[in-house]
């Protein structure tokens, strides 16, 4: 299968030749003249490879590269640039692009960069992709219950903060299942306006609206048999809830602008760091909805209460960096993990991910010290708040449960002590946070 390859250039002379050599060489490539077609794209299918002009008629690389970090991880990008975006392009590599190029530059040369940038990438997504999920007894009941109802057609709903990797347990959920060729699309709710929505989930006509020129297929159509994931779906609009709660009933929907019912075939996975049963509560989620995709509920952990995962992810991660980059793989000394566990992780496996590249891109002798894991402290850390200085007779439970104590403390000085905002901030229940203030000794008014 040709590698995917999205190209965003809106030049109309370098556009298209890009495309068409780019063909010839093997790609399938999908062009963008805009970061709007871009998002577009990358919410239909994450591409293998980007390669990109830094500057776009409506917007920059840096929010491209921003999207592709949030959206779908750390995609292999190369960025296009003038001579006077230099210092631009510099700042990009460091937020995780791979590679840039000046224009003007040679075709033959940007076809080699891509080639080899493609060769990394193959080389490291050979191991199992899932080998890191399931590595604590947590995260392990969690793999047990997705295997078990893989091949069952039921809503699922996984729950957990932002970062804790419940698009990887959608992943391994569809990847479970017995339709291997089925496709997984995914698409975060909270991004979407009502009339975006609306189209976006469920197509539209042409004529539907202003600006309907030509009839679009919606996620559900095109997902066919696969897995849909609705990420954040605590934000989903009002309206098009009852859609969707229709849509999981019959089985069937219609696109914007038509009367005509389409048979949904594939299977709906939902997600939220929200806590639903208070938005239940407060009215901004229909309770019949909520009890319609709470059939099989799983819920994952934070990263601070998975300390035993963060050795082997940060591994992983770092050794996934260093084929990418092209760099020896680092050594991990005991002083730099030891910053690691004492640090609450309020980004989860996400902010691991992006800590451990931009360590590898930065540190220098094949070496990944602390001070290139957290450079805002330089290094140091203290187990009693996350970072300062390390005190070796420390449990790692007395490491986890004072990370977890500084962090809830944190959020609630930020809400002003308000307990549904910090609730909600944290990913858990009011009555969970209750239960840990009074565990932890804390107050419920911010400070």
């Amino acid at each position: 299968m040709a590698e995917f390859l999205l190209l965003v250039e809106d030049d109309p002379v370098l556009g298209p030749s890009l495309e068409q050599r780019l063909v010839l060489e093997g790609f399938a490539v999908r062009h963008a003249i805009s970061l709007a077609e871009a998002r577009e794209i990358l919410r239909q299918s994450p591409p293998s490879l980007v390669l990109s002009d830094i500057r776009l008629p409506d917007g920059s690389g840096e929010t491209l590269i921003d999207d592709l970090s949030d959206r779908l991880g750390a995609i292999p990008t190369i960025f296009m640039t003038a001579y006077g975006d230099l210092e631009q392009a510099v700042r990009l590599l460091r937020h995780g692009a791979r590679d840039y190029l000046v224009k003007p530059f040679d075709l033959d040369e940007c076809v080699e960069r891509l080639k080899a940038l493609s060769e990394r990438s193959a080389s490291v997504s050979e191991a199992e992709p899932f080998d890191t999920f399931g590595l604590s007894d947590g995260t392990a009941q969690i793999r047990k219950t997705l295997e078990k109802v893989a091949d069952v057609d039921l809503p699922v709903l996984i729950l957990g903060e932002t970062g804790t990797g419940k698009e990887v347990a959608a992943r391994f959920l569809h990847a479970a299942c017995s339709e291997k060729d089925a496709r997984f699309l995914a698409v975060n709710c909270g991004q979407l306006s009502l009339e975006l929505a609306d189209s976006t989930l469920f197509g539209h006509e042409k004529g539907a609206f202003t600006g309907a020129h030509q009839r679009q297929l919606g996620v559900f159509e095109t997902v066919g048999s696969g897995t849909l994931l609705l990420d954040e779906i605590g934000e989903i609009p009002p309206p098009i809830q009852v859609k969707i709660l229709r849509l999981l009933q019959e089985r069937m929907f219609q696109r914007l602008g038509s009367h005509k019912d389409i048979p949904f075939e594939g299977r709906v996975v939902c997600a939220t760091n929200r806590d639903l049963e208070d938005a239940v509560a407060d009215g901004h989620f229909r309770e019949d909805l909520w009890y319609r995709i709470n059939v099989v509920t799983v819920r994952i952990p934070p990263l601070r209460d998975r300390t035993d995962e963060i050795e082997p992810l940060l591994t992983r991660f770092l050794a996934d960096a260093a084929a990418r980059f092209s760099r020896p793989m680092p050594e991990l000394d005991e002083e730099t993990l030891a910053a690691a566990l004492a640090y609450d992780w309020p980004g989860n496996i996400r902010e691991l991910r992006n800590r451990a590249e931009r360590a590898v891109a930065l540190s220098d002798a094949g070496k990944v010290g602390a001070a290139d894991l957290f450079p805002e402290k330089g290094g140091s850390f203290d187990a009693a708040h996350g970072l300062g200085k390390a005190d070796s007779l420390l449990t790692l439970a007395d490491v986890r449960d004072a990370a977890e104590c500084a962090h809830i403390q944190s959020v609630l000085d930020r809400e002003s002590g308000n307990m549904r905002a910090t609730a909600e901030a944290l990913g858990i229940s009011r009555t969970t946070l209750w239960e840990k203030l009074r565990r932890f000794g804390l107050s419920g008014e911010g400070r």
